[in-house]
């Protein structure tokens, strides 16, 4: 496998990646991460159900589809520590999966778009696309885990809930849209992880980079001398002897 090239698992990744970041977002706006559903014995009256997001609140009747009550303050409000922590983590989890897919793309767009004879005078400034995606996917591994710990506790932040008021409290879907997210991470880390261990050579130390340049530009240093081919560049100084 040759790892300057464009392979599948880096796009697959990629794509990946952005599906996991959509999920985060829509799970951060969803308004059904908790619901409390308040049922009565009036046959005149209808149950209402109470649906808890991050950021606003809304109460609906069974079999109705709008809102009785829609709160857009509830963000500075919540009374539910782990709501508020997720109010933190989830923010955070994005800003940090959209810096691994702007390193992902960068590793990317330098692979493809290379020039295939290497400038000897930018040597020093090449990216290493490799060391680009590894970065990415320790990136995508920590805003994975930044996700999934808070969704976690909220399954037991209900039970906390139902046990020292009623039984009413339930966990609603966004839970689970966070935490397939969380896992679309995840399984974006890895893939980047095995491309780069199988592009990686055996006896290379693992913090050093695939390439610090292009392999090929070896074959542009042959006509230098003996001395110089330990360097990228030769720089001769000319000796002027006077003659006496």
């Amino acid at each position: 496998m040759g790892c300057r090239d464009v392979h599948a698992a880096t796009v697959l990744s990629f794509l990946c990646g952005i599906a996991s970041v959509a999920g985060l977002f829509a799970g951060t706006l969803l308004p059904n991460w908790r619901k409390l559903r308040l049922i009565t014995f009036n046959r005149n009256e209808k149950n209402l159900t109470v649906y808890t997001g991050l950021w606003v609140k809304c109460a609906r009747y069974d079999g109705s589809s709008d809102c009785l009550m829609y709160d857009t303050t509830w963000y500075s409000s919540v009374d539910q520590l782990d709501l508020r922590v997720l109010q933190f983590a989830l923010p955070l989890s994005i800003l940090i999966a959209m810096g691994a897919l702007l390193l992902c793309l960068i590793g990317m767009c330098n692979t493809a778009f290379r020039s295939s004879v290497p400038n000897i005078k930018l040597a020093k400034c090449l990216v290493n696309s490799a060391g680009c995606h590894l970065v990415a996917g320790l990136l995508f591994f920590l805003a994975g885990t930044v996700s999934l710990c808070p969704c976690i506790w909220v399954f037991f932040y209900n039970i906390h809930l139902n046990k020292k008021f009623e039984p009413v409290f339930a966990f609603d879907y966004a839970v689970y849209v966070t935490i397939a997210s969380a896992g679309g991470l995840f399984m974006t880390s890895l893939l980047l992880f095995i491309w780069y261990c199988a592009c990686k050579s055996l006896p290379s130390p693992f913090w050093q980079p695939l390439y610090s340049h292009p392999p090929s530009m070896h074959t542009y240093s042959q006509p230098y001398s003996a001395r110089s081919r330990l360097s990228a560049i030769e720089i001769d100084i000319p000796v002027v002897s006077h003659a006496t």
